[in-house]
């Protein structure tokens, strides 16, 4: 597809605004290349999406259904598992040392637990919405659905700074689930099948994902819930996998710079 239409597909992402933003830069396209994939359960409203010293970490949203979890890769299924307060909708998670930190939706309160045991050790609260989360080594970096970025520290969780996310010289909103993968903030854009890599400094979008076809709307129960949201990167291996809320599988996936004519 055409550059131009693939922007125009992320229209609903953007919004308009008077405020000045940087020069535009046109982002580069990849496709997805699937290498294997993976089964997932499909009770898993996936929030957060991570490795944590090898084990694949898992949150899930839903009052009454969030959990968090450390998941087989060959089973797709929790290896172990805590439930969070029945009052809550799981969000973002993020690792920070041998601590997992993770957001709640609309609650305005994090929850820190230990690695090991998956045992609660703290807890903060925020303003506004959380939605991903994820930490570069010295600062947490959250999204809330709007068209920036959130700098907090990991120790204080206190907010520290923000940045505005554009896409071609225009706001991008509805920033979900995050992964810091080499100096650059991948993020998934609610409703849509399209990963964004964000210079973090900047707020710049310089690449944009498409995976439509790693598991076609036509083939999902509820289309616009089960979108795509998960994004976990294997920091040893360099290895790359994805998911949705709901999706029957985890894809293991190279992207590749979109080849022929534009």
């Amino acid at each position: 597809m055409p550059i131009s239409k693939l922007l125009i597909t992320l229209a609903l992402a953007v919004q308009a605004t008077d405020a000045p933003s940087p020069a535009p830069l046109t982002p580069e396209i990849l496709d997805a290349e699937v290498v294997r994939t993976y089964p997932h359960e499909t009770d898993a409203f996936t929030q957060g999406f991570l490795f944590a010293n090898g084990v694949l970490i898992e949150s899930t949203g839903l009052e009454g259904e969030s959990r968090l979890r450390k998941l087989s890769i060959k089973t797709g299924k929790p290896v172990q598992e805590i439930h969070l307060p029945s009052d809550v909708f799981g969000e973002g998670t993020a690792l920070v040392g041998d601590r997992l930190v993770t957001l709640t939706w609309k609650a305005g309160q994090g929850f820190v637990f230990d690695l090991e045991t998956l045992e609660q050790v703290g807890a903060f609260t925020y303003e506004g919405e959380g939605w991903g989360l994820t930490y570069d080594g010295e600062r947490l970096i959250m999204s809330d659905g709007s068209d920036e970025l959130r700098f907090i520290d990991p120790e204080t969780f206190e907010e520290t700074g923000r940045v505005a996310v554009t896409l071609s010289g225009q706001p991008l909103r509805n920033l979900n689930e995050l992964e810091f993968v080499d100096g650059k903030v991948w993020a998934n854009i609610y409703f849509q099948d399209f990963l964004v890599r964000i210079d973090p400094e900047t707020g710049v979008v310089d690449q944009i994902a498409d995976l439509r076809a790693l598991f076609p709307r036509d083939l999902r129960e509820e289309p616009f819930r089960d979108v795509l949201n998960g994004i976990a990167y294997e920091e040893n291996s360099g290895r790359l996998f994805v998911t949705g809320k709901n999706w029957p599988q985890i894809y293991e996936i190279n992207l590749r710079p979109r080849t022929g004519a534009e």
